[in-house]
């Protein structure tokens, strides 16, 4: 059969535990610790911005984390999400590579995001919180916590990377369709954007300064929490709903994975594809290569520092151990605004310290090149950050290629790209340009570490 084959899971097959892979790790990872004392966090210190019940899972040592039905009811909506194997794309590369892929761009808010934000409005809403104050990149995040705060009666605050909120004016709609209110970020409304703006007048933004200014309006604000979209361990046991399903689809199909690509920004998606089949590799039930896919524009894998250093630009967050190119760090304007965040997840940065997984940085030409050359096979528009996978995932069945190897590449289309279309304009006009980091650049941003941690 040479068309595109679909695997699908019934309703009763959503899942109903989230998967922490802590307790199953050879080691466990450090802490984050306090911004003062530099003594580790304890709950009382999360408790101005996040619930009690997401404070408790951040730090869980369970296994498993029975998922709530009001949440489970939010996810039927589009879970489980389909798992397709890449046919025309196969034969279009002539490989003998046979590729899958986890379509996460089915969700309302067109990407993998919304597993995440449901539980968050949900647990906030429990527990009493009016308001929720976020930031976004590539507006996925922000586009997802408004959706989620709508369905659970929570008004949604939202400071966007001033370059994707230029970019991107759809996701903006978006938001305020979903009943946001969405800033461009750095801002003139809270302390730490207006440092920004006075030194920087022309500032197209960064993660890092976002969660500073969504962090300070919620620290000031009794009846406001703070929403993280990535990095947090909760957030990453979240996602592992996609890996849930995809080991059951899989096994549908009579594979196991070989290789599992997926992209990494803060650290989401990927975690939550890779989490359960790590689960298996370490039982001794199968063996695959997992491979981390970044812009080579922020490249905190491959070239950034294993240390301590704060989550957002102002210092406002706890420190944690990661892959950092240094809080001060603010990347080029690329078009995959969800990749341009300065720090890696600490759970996977400590994942990758251990050898579990590898990492590999793309520039985004090679990406866009291989997001059209999906849609021209697949039929789907992929949104930028999920290019860098699939620009991965044609190198290794190319490489397949030339040795004959059958190999079985596994990948999570964490979105689609229907709102981006502006990112592709550019490449097909040959106006994108590919960012040379310099060592200068990265060694500069990393003299603003803390010291003595």
């Amino acid at each position: 059969m040479d068309n595109q084959v679909k695997y699908l899971l019934p309703e009763s097959d959503l899942p109903r535990q989230w998967y922490n892979i802590v307790p199953d790790l050879p080691a466990p990872p450090p802490p984050p610790l306090h911004p003062g004392t530099r003594e580790p966090v304890g709950p009382d210190d999360l408790a101005p911005l996040f619930p009690a019940a997401l404070i408790m899972q951040e730090v869980s040592q369970e296994s498993y984390i029975p998922i709530p039905e009001p949440v489970r009811d939010v996810y039927r909506l589009w879970r489980p999400t389909p798992l397709f194997r890449a046919r025309r794309l196969e034969r279009d590369l002539g490989t003998p590579a046979r590729i899958y892929y986890k379509y996460e761009g089915v969700s309302p808010a067109g990407s993998h995001k919304p597993n995440t934000a449901v539980p968050q409005a949900y647990y906030n809403a429990a527990e009493g919180v009016r308001k929720l104050t976020t930031e976004t990149g590539a507006g996925q995040w922000g586009t997802s916590l408004a959706f989620a705060g709508a369905l659970f009666g929570i008004d949604v605050e939202v400071w966007m990377v001033r370059s994707s909120y230029d970019q991107k004016p759809y996701r903006k709609m978006l938001m305020e369709t979903y009943g946001a209110t969405v800033h461009a970020s750095p801002s003139p409304i809270t302390q730490a954007g207006r440092a920004i703006l006075d030194a920087s007048p022309d500032s197209t933004g960064s993660l890092g300064i976002a969660i500073s200014e969504a962090v300070e309006v919620a620290a000031t604000n009794p009846d406001t929490r703070y929403a993280l979209g990535s990095v947090l361990n909760h957030v990453l046991m979240h996602q592992t709903v996609i890996g849930e399903e995809a080991i059951k689809q899989l096994a549908q199909a009579g594979e196991t994975p070989d290789v599992i690509v997926g992209c990494t920004g803060g650290g989401s998606n990927f975690g939550g594809l890779v989490f359960p089949f790590l689960r298996e590799k370490l039982a001794g039930r199968m063996d695959p290569v997992i491979r981390a896919v970044e812009p080579a524009a922020c490249p905190s894998f491959t070239r950034g520092t294993y240390a301590y250093d704060f989550g957002d630009t102002a210092g406002l967050t706890p420190l944690l151990k990661m892959h950092t190119l240094g809080h001060e760090f603010v990347p080029d304007p690329i078009h995959a605004g969800g990749l341009r965040y300065h720090g890696m997840s600490p759970l996977l940065s400590h994942i990758y310290e251990l050898g579990m997984i590898e990492a590999v940085a793309k520039p985004q030409s090679e990406c866009f090149a291989a997001g059209l050359r999906f849609a021209r096979t697949e039929g789907i528009v992929p949104a930028p950050e999920p290019t860098h996978a699939v620009a991965a995932c044609i190198e290794e069945a190319l490489r397949c290629k030339e040795t004959g190897e059958e190999k079985v590449i596994l990948t999570a289309l964490c979105g689609h790209g229907l709102l981006d279309l502006q990112a592709y304009g550019d490449y097909l006009a040959g106006q994108m340009q590919d960012l040379e980091l310099s060592g200068d650049a990265i060694a500069e941003a990393l003299r603003g570490l803390p010291a003595g941690v």
